[in-house]
């Protein structure tokens, strides 16, 4: 069956498939060409609108915070110089990318975003580019850019400001999407019970991974939502090898074990990103100690104790691969978050 570029998700390419060359992006039909940031087709009425864009190391006025993007626009030819980002001239709205992106604005198009390995570190993959689901432009603007034309003229740009669409919305079956709501439906029962907790008092843990302080049996079906592509990644990059212990379990058949530990966790209140820089490989004891804020690590990897643990060793560091790229921000958002949480148990 032969599948064509639409509007949404393609058929066949989940949200977290990972790529090695742009050319392979463009051949699963999620983006117009190899080189452009900006993809367009046509609409119904024959009208182009944009369908998608690469984040790979564009303009200096870019940012990425995952949840939401500001994306700058783009113009015909040559248009910035490469070792700094910064744009030469000012840019169009007339320029069709930037036309096609405006228009799916106006019509409420949702846009495919893939990242590329030139990145924002936070989010980025090592050496490959990854769809990374849809995401809906919330506003547009002409905005000046940070940096003059060489010139010293003020740039004017096309400005995109983009937010990822609910969960619900980065799956393509009926089934996840199912299980994504009865999930939320649950959590919502249980905020309203309580569970015996003082209003606004978290159960130790419960906020930080789900998956390891359960209020209820959607334990092992949330496992299954959360065992992403990223994390059977890395989970294969260290051959089921704990970063932190250096365990390594097997079963009868031989085959290792381990389990993907966000290190910011997926989710309300904290809103981690499901990418490989805030991804560890773990055994279960690491995971859960890591969770509840008994071990975390420095930026220089070093891995700090805040409770023992009789009989348990650890690594003094973290074991990273060279093609792992944990990003630093994560740990200190951990960190923070535990000290806080002392800090208010503190009588």
């Amino acid at each position: 069956m032969r599948i064509e570029r639409v509007i949404g998700h393609i058929e066949g390419v989940p949200v977290g498939m990972v790529f090695h060359r742009r050319k392979d992006v463009q051949h699963a039909k999620l983006h117009q060409t190899n080189q452009k940031g900006i993809s367009w087709l046509l609409d119904k009425d024959g009208s182009k609108v944009g369908d998608a864009i690469v984040l790979h190391g564009g303009y200096v006025d870019d940012e990425d915070h995952w949840e939401w993007i500001r994306y700058t626009g783009a113009s015909e030819g040559k248009d910035k110089d490469d070792s700094t980002g910064r744009l030469l001239r000012s840019q169009s709205w007339s320029y069709t990318d930037n036309a096609a992106l405006l228009l799916s604005y106006e019509r409420g198009h949702p846009i495919r975003v893939i990242r590329g390995y030139e990145g924002d570190p936070r989010y980025s993959p090592f050496d490959s580019y990854r769809y990374d689901g849809l995401y809906e432009i919330t506003e547009v603007r002409t905005a000046t850019s940070k940096y003059p034309a060489p010139d010293g003229s003020p740039i004017d740009i096309c400005q995109f400001d983009l937010r990822r669409l609910r969960d619900q919305e980065q799956v393509q079956t009926p089934v996840e999407r199912h299980v994504i709501d009865v999930l939320e439906e649950l959590d919502h029962e249980q905020d309203e019970q309580g569970d015996g907790q003082q209003e606004g008092e978290e159960p130790p843990g419960e906020q930080w991974d789900v998956e390891k302080f359960p209020r209820s049996r959607s334990m092992r079906v949330r496992r299954l939502v959360r065992d992403t592509a990223a994390a059977q990644r890395i989970k294969q990059l260290y051959d089921g090898e704990c970063q932190l212990c250096g365990l390594r379990l097997t079963g009868p058949d031989g085959s290792p074990y381990s389990q993907g530990a966000h290190i910011r966790p997926l989710g309300k209140p904290h809103h981690g990103p499901d990418v490989e820089p805030n991804i560890l490989c773990l055994c279960p004891n690491c995971h859960v100690r890591l969770d509840i804020g008994a071990i975390t690590v420095d930026e220089d990897w070093s891995v700090i104790v805040r409770s023992d643990l009789a009989g348990a060793r650890l690594l003094p560091k973290l074991t990273v691969r060279d093609s792992h790229r944990v990003h630093p921000e994560y740990f200190r958002y951990h960190q923070r978050y535990w000290k806080q949480r002392a800090s208010d148990q503190e009588p």
